[in-house]
């Protein structure tokens, strides 16, 4: 699993049947600040995933990848290889918030 933020959305007008109904977002995976442990700082990657959750532009959500998109009842006949599998309220590290849904805490 990886903490990733909703940067954008990819619409797809002609696709395969089986991805026809489903929302597909720009996620951007974030880490840890190493420097500091009381951030998050994107990894500089993008990726495009399922989403079945309602996600929106600028939340953070819990993503899977590889074999490991295919495992929820939603996603298990679908030809993918990411999905957010959850929309994160907030982040602690060693008792210090990191990031809370409903403000800006300390994510760049």
């Amino acid at each position: 699993m990886f903490v990733a933020k909703v940067t954008g959305s990819v619409v797809a007008t002609e696709k395969v049947e089986t991805m026809r109904g489903h929302k597909l977002l720009v996620v951007e995976p974030y880490r840890l600040d190493q420097e500091t442990r009381r951030s998050l700082k994107t990894t500089g990657r993008t990726f495009v995933a399922v989403d079945t959750l309602g996600a929106g532009v600028g939340d953070f959500v819990l993503i899977v990848q590889g074999s490991s998109a295919r495992f929820t009842p939603e996603t298990q006949k679908l030809p993918i290889d990411c999905v957010v599998i959850g929309i994160i309220d907030s982040v602690h590290v060693e008792k210090n918030p990191i990031y809370h849904r409903n403000q800006d805490a300390g994510e760049e």
